[in-house]
């Protein structure tokens, strides 16, 4: 039987939406295990003089935990 742990994260990238949903899977991974799956929940830009300097997303990032950490 698998437990399933959903949380929320916020990423940024100055380059796309893609790069700053890597963003967050590169940073999440370095304390999070067994990362299954990221829904993107919302995507907004930053604009300054009429351009995009920010890429932002809002995501659910889904992962399995083990029954041991789940109690």
């Amino acid at each position: 039987m698998s437990v399933l742990k959903v949380i929320e994260l916020m990423g940024n990238s100055t380059e796309s939406f893609e790069k700053a949903v890597e963003n967050v899977i590169s940073q999440a991974s370095k304390t999070v295990n067994n990362i299954k799956s990221v829904y993107i929940q919302d995507m907004q830009v930053t604009v300054e003089d009429n351009l995009i300097v920010q890429y932002r997303v809002t995501t659910k990032v889904t992962f399995e935990i083990s029954m041991q950490e789940a109690f």
